[in-house]
């Protein structure tokens, strides 16, 4: 009767941590007519020049990345990605030794409102969701070169929030 025993143990806990895996997925929750997507380019209230271009942009690569969706064009697609860089803005972090009126590090934030529309029927599936990401950047003596330089990597954390947010509603 012992040697049953570590068999039945064995069998109990399989059974056990498999119980787990139940509820995982080897598909997309995304039904199969809504896995096409357009993202026109994001609309600039931010107040900064061209980070509109370099988000929409990051946002159709991590996209593809994810790769749930095929982007297609307006005229193709199941759904439309619309955004709007709403605000952005910067606050010092660090100053530079000798002087405390010369900013060497700020921080940089931007926060966009997206909107997923079901082309055929018209439906808000995300209606004006606020998405917000964060980064830093030195300025070597020139606020503007520092502030274009951390433009891709505030477009990839924001695009990364967007794109798990639209999966999110599935």
């Amino acid at each position: 009767m012992r040697v049953y025993r570590p068999l039945a143990l064995s069998l109990a806990a399989a059974l056990l941590f498999s119980a787990g895996c139940a509820s995982y997925r080897f598909t997309s929750p995304v039904p199969a007519e809504l896995r096409t997507i357009s993202v026109p380019v994001f609309e600039n209230a931010s107040g900064f020049p061209e980070i509109d271009a370099v988000v929409t942009q990051y946002v159709l690569r991590e996209l593809q990345r994810e790769g749930t969706f095929k982007i297609k064009d307006v005229s193709d697609s199941s759904l439309k990605l619309l955004g709007k860089l709403v605000k952005s803005e910067t606050h010092p972090l660090n100053y530079e030794r000798g002087s405390s009126s010369r900013t060497s590090e700020y921080r940089y934030a931007i926060v966009a409102e997206i909107t997923l529309v079901e082309r055929s029927t018209g439906k808000l599936l995300i209606d004006g969701q606020l998405i917000k990401a964060n980064t830093t950047f030195l300025t070597h003596g020139d606020m503007l070169t520092g502030l274009q330089d951390a433009y891709p990597r505030i477009a990839k954390e924001l695009s990364r929030a967007i794109v798990d947010a639209v999966l999110a509603n599935w």
